[in-house]
């Protein structure tokens, strides 16, 4: 175990990070993780990352909702959709090459990065009109922040399966994803896109690794997952604190910016340049 216990700081870090921009930290754990054992197969990566991502999600959530920032009732529907997504992910990841692995990885995350890049806008409410089929949403934070706004639940449960999907698959959390689909496309505030976001990650991210634990994978990456917990676990909090101080828009970019650095190195690494 003490081989390891430098991984806690890495953990600390991740947790900080994911939980300020709601992405679990799976996204900069899993390439960090393929650099540093480039000899391990897919499914151990990303079993190791669900697993960390779960308990950075639980404890990033128990800050949130301290702040009043989850939408329990989008978040229980969305994880609902997930869930299927997120078990034929974890089965899917046993039959990928690590190399094949390595550069859908790296596209991956570039092609998001330009997203986010070009994408990127400033929080704004929307207006109090319900068009057909929304579902309307009203939250007040713990600091009297009052947020209104309004999406198609269609929409939102077809994201969600596809988020539980591809996170699962690629080990990364899924926040990645789901924090720019809930303020692009379903309207969410950034700081309720967030919150919300940690929340269903909790739960999708558990799927995930409890799949993983009953297909046997997880036999080789008990103790770095146990360091790298204990990190994101006091991270997380760090992150959530710091989440009050960081504009919407930047948390947005900041993503964009680390993600495109991060897969462009990936990707060089799995073309063999």
């Amino acid at each position: 175990m003490e081989q390891y216990l430098w991984l806690i700081p890495l953990g600390f870090i991740v947790g900080a990070y994911g939980t300020l921009i709601g992405a679990g930290g799976g996204f900069v754990l899993v390439p960090i993780l393929l650099l540093l054992y480039p000899d391990e197969s897919p499914e151990i990566i990303t079993c190791i990352s669900l697993a960390v991502v779960f308990f950075n999600a639980l404890s990033g959530s128990l800050a949130y909702s301290r702040m009043r920032r989850i939408d329990y009732k989008s978040g229980l529907l969305f994880s609902a959709a997930t869930i299927p997504g997120a078990i034929l992910g974890a089965l899917t990841t046993a039959y990928i090459p690590r190399r094949l692995f390595d550069a859908v990885f790296g596209i991956f995350m570039i092609v998001v990065s330009g997203f986010l890049l070009f994408r990127a806008k400033r929080e704004r409410e929307t207006n109090a009109d319900n068009p057909k089929h929304h579902f309307m949403r009203n939250l007040v934070e713990a600091d009297g922040s009052n947020h209104t706004f309004s999406y198609n639940p269609i929409v939102g449960v077809g994201i969600s399966f596809f988020v539980g999907y591809i996170s699962s698959l690629l080990g990364i959390g899924g926040g990645i994803i789901h924090v720019p689909a809930l303020v692009h496309f379903l309207n969410f505030p950034v700081h309720i896109a967030t919150a919300t976001s940690h929340f269903v990650l909790a739960i999708m991210a558990l799927t995930g690794t409890i799949v993983h634990i009953v297909a046997g994978a997880f036999s080789h990456g008990v103790r770095r997952t146990i360091t790298l917990a204990i990190g994101v676990l006091f991270g997380a909090q760090l992150g959530a604190v710091l989440s009050n101080r960081v504009h919407g828009v930047w948390i947005i970019r900041g993503l964009a910016i680390a993600l495109g650095f991060v897969g462009l190195r990936i990707l060089i690494m799995a073309v063999g340049l």
